[in-house]
């Protein structure tokens, strides 16, 4: 018990400490407070996510801490030269690197854990193998909002990323899912289920159902 309650005082400060935490395609760092990945002079790793060119993808990350604002995604096919607005306020959607942007920050009680956000992006149709995805949270709540590299108005996450038209293993371009069981709660998305809580899960397995009930039918029918 002594052990267990160690861990997870040793947790805390790092839960505490964070805003926004992307989980797919899986984080660079955990580091998010530093332009423009989230750590100081932060380098391409070696945890890269190869997708095939031209793949739509489920964008998925969650925040902790809440906070009034908006979040963007942006994209560059060769390293890492994103914009940093210079209001909080302005719409970057359409100017170079910005995939979507103005990206509801929902308000109200956290659900337990954080709330899950699911943005679906389509990636751009080339090659590239030293590409990066960044997802950012402009926050509202600052003023005076400052762009500077000193800022506390911008988190930043990004993920290393490799489009090829022979992605090494995997199905490139599918979807991930959310982990079963797990009630994300309200999320912003661009279209169809973007949680557990919209009807999405028990439909889901209500089509399952019924394909299982026809399979063990034919089986029956053919003895």
């Amino acid at each position: 018990m002594r052990h267990a309650l160690l861990l997870i005082s040793l947790l805390v400060p790092s839960i505490a400490s964070a805003h926004i935490s992307l989980t797919y395609p899986p984080p660079r760092s955990a580091d998010q407070k530093a332009q423009v990945c989230g750590a100081v002079n932060s380098m391409r790793g070696t945890n890269i996510t190869t997708l095939a060119p031209g793949a739509t993808i489920m964008v998925m990350w969650k925040e902790t801490i809440d906070h009034p604002g908006h979040y963007r995604i942006s994209f560059d096919d060769d390293g890492q030269d994103f914009i940093i607005p210079l209001s909080e306020a302005t719409n970057t959607e359409g100017m170079p690197n910005v995939i979507d942007d103005m990206i509801a920050d929902i308000q109200g009680n956290l659900p337990a854990g954080g709330r899950v956000y699911m943005q679906q992006i389509t990636l751009p149709n080339i090659e590239c193998s030293n590409c990066t995805l960044q997802v950012t949270q402009l926050m509202t709540d600052k003023l005076p909002y400052s762009a500077d590299a000193t800022s506390d108005d911008i988190y930043y996450q990004c993920a290393d990323i490799q489009l090829s038209n022979a992605p090494a293993g995997g199905d490139a371009g599918i979807d991930p899912m959310p982990e079963a069981g797990v009630d994300p709660g309200p999320s912003n998305t661009s279209g169809g289920c973007a949680t557990t809580r919209d009807g999405c899960l028990p439909v889901g397995l209500a089509m399952l159902g019924i394909v299982f009930l026809r399979r063990r039918r034919l089986q029956i029918r053919a003895l």
